[in-house]
């Protein structure tokens, strides 16, 4: 899942826990609500939805069961993407708001549960494609998670969806500001985002019982991970999250999503390869993809088989043309050419080109060109953190080994990422230079990300103008592919530059 998306998504992955009220309806998470909100995210969910019908019998005026239904839809389109239970879900958002206005409006929980909805949708708006009716959802949530923090100003689960939302709101591209300007009265920053999320995990060391400890953990780690560039802390605040990836496939999937964008890739593959089981969990065809990706950045063979599963299985659109790529990757390295091209020539006919990612599968299909093995082995070696294995592939070519702009390109950006990892830096900024004079008026990411990178280690290196003006430099490049993903990371970069300069 994508830098600007997960995020959004790990806001939802929780349900209110409270004491009854007076009024009749009321929100009380009992234990039966709560084992039925294990179940979703343990992906459980037929379990989840007779726990579920089962509690609205035996108690019909608690309305957690509203909410917790919500998430059972919510988690089946998230690993789905299927666009006919979308389409059949989406109407119940209206109902399932009105029946939570039946609470008592003096309760805290009152308007919060109604603002987790209406973020729970405006995800899966995004996910599909609506734009407008997502930045309008994300709008009314925050009003009235203002409105709740105004009323209940000490109400903690508050803090977890204002942290994330102050800490996005500030990163996000360009192309999107128009949604973030019908976003009435929101802005904020990281910082102020990792203030509030930090309090609220403050609050759950002094509180055993609290319930959204674990949960805003992994809200953190992702802020760790995406917004601030502190991949070690991200993944020291997840193992310290009490996750259970052997027994849960969300947890699976954070565990390992994680490992592999901190250069864990085996310890990645044993999350994945001991994932949980059997009839009573709902499909999840990401993991094969990903299971897939670390297997490939071993260069092993065979791993072409659990791209072609996800193809099998996914009813969506997202990362089809990525996996085709994927798979025609395998069968080059396995020495067939001509599977590679075939493959290639058949993602052409497959899914749309709207991420990144496969925008990227998508050029390279139309471009006809076959990646030379020392490049792409080096990059799947540096994407699996082998930083030493993809610097001993490349360190025996030079330029003019490469045939084309394009692979000469990508060698002199490769060789600054393989010297990035190794943290050598003076060799790393020269190619990464070398990448952005040659590339930036060519319409591939090279450049742009060659900028963003030689912007963090100036960061690092405590270099505040350099780094200010790489980042900047990142955003003055539109490459046709993955643009979006970078022009995020540079505007986060600038911001945690403020943060430095106001401290110095």
């Amino acid at each position: 899942m994508r830098p600007i998306l997960l995020p959004l998504f790990l806001i939802l992955m929780r349900v209110s826990s409270v004491s009854a009220t007076e009024a009749k309806h009321h929100f009380t998470y009992t234990e039966e609500a709560v084992a039925a909100y294990e179940l979703i995210l343990s992906l459980r969910l037929d379990e989840a939805s007779h726990a579920i019908k089962q509690l609205e019998a035996d108690d019909p005026s608690n309305l957690v069961v509203h909410h917790l239904a919500n998430y059972l839809d919510i988690f089946a389109l998230f690993i789905s993407e299927d666009e006919d239970l979308y389409r059949s879900r989406k109407g119940l958002k209206d109902e399932r708001l009105r029946l939570l206005q039946q609470g008592d409006p003096n309760s805290p929980w009152y308007l919060y549960v109604q603002a987790d909805v209406r973020l729970q949708w405006a995800l899966m708006r995004l996910r599909f494609g609506e734009l407008l009716g997502a930045f309008n959802d994300i709008s009314k949530a925050y009003q009235l998670l203002e409105r709740n923090q105004q009323q209940h100003p000490d109400f903690i689960p508050n803090y977890k969806d204002l942290g994330m939302l102050h800490a996005i709101v500030g990163t996000v591209p360009d192309q999107y500001q128009w949604g973030v300007r019908l976003l009435s009265g929101l802005d904020g920053s990281i910082a102020r985002g990792e203030r509030e999320l930090k309090r609220v995990l403050d609050y759950g060391r002094e509180h055993p019982d609290f319930h959204f400890t674990r949960e805003t953990a992994v809200l953190y780690a992702y802020v760790q991970l995406h917004l601030l560039r502190k991949g070690e802390g991200a993944w020291r605040t997840v193992q310290a999250a009490d996750l259970r990836p052997g027994k849960s496939l969300l947890h699976c999937f954070i565990m390992a999503n994680i490992a592999m964008r901190t250069d864990r890739n085996d310890l990645a593959l044993s999350f994945l390869v001991n994932r949980p089981g059997g009839s009573e969990y709902a499909a999840f065809p990401y993991l094969h993809f990903m299971e897939g990706m670390v297997r490939l950045r071993k260069l092993e063979r065979g791993a072409g088989d659990y791209f072609r599963t996800y193809i099998e299985q996914f009813k969506g659109v997202n990362f089809i043309k990525e996996a085709y790529q994927k798979m025609a990757w395998a069968t080059l390295l396995e020495g067939d050419e001509a599977g590679y091209r075939r493959i290639m020539r058949e993602s052409l006919e497959q899914g749309q080109a709207e991420s990144g990612p496969d925008k990227n599968a998508q050029l390279e299909a139309e471009s006809n060109r076959v990646p030379p093995l020392p490049l792409l082995k080096a990059r799947l070696l540096f994407d699996g953190g082998y930083h030493q294995r993809a610097f001993d592939v490349l360190k025996v070519h030079s330029v003019s080994d490469f045939s084309n702009t394009f692979h000469q390109l990508e060698f002199r950006y490769r060789m600054g990422r393989v010297f990035h990892g190794l943290e050598k830096y003076q060799p790393a900024l020269l190619y990464y230079e070398k990448t952005i004079q040659a590339g930036r008026d060519l319409p591939y990411f090279f450049a742009c990300n060659a900028a963003l990178q030689k912007g963090l280690i100036y960061e690092k290196q405590g270099l505040v103008n350099p780094a200010r003006e790489a980042f900047e430099q990142c955003l003055s490049l539109n490459p046709d592919e993955y643009r979006t993903g970078l022009h995020h990371s540079a505007k986060a970069g600038l911001e945690r530059l403020e943060v430095t300069s106001d401290k110095g």
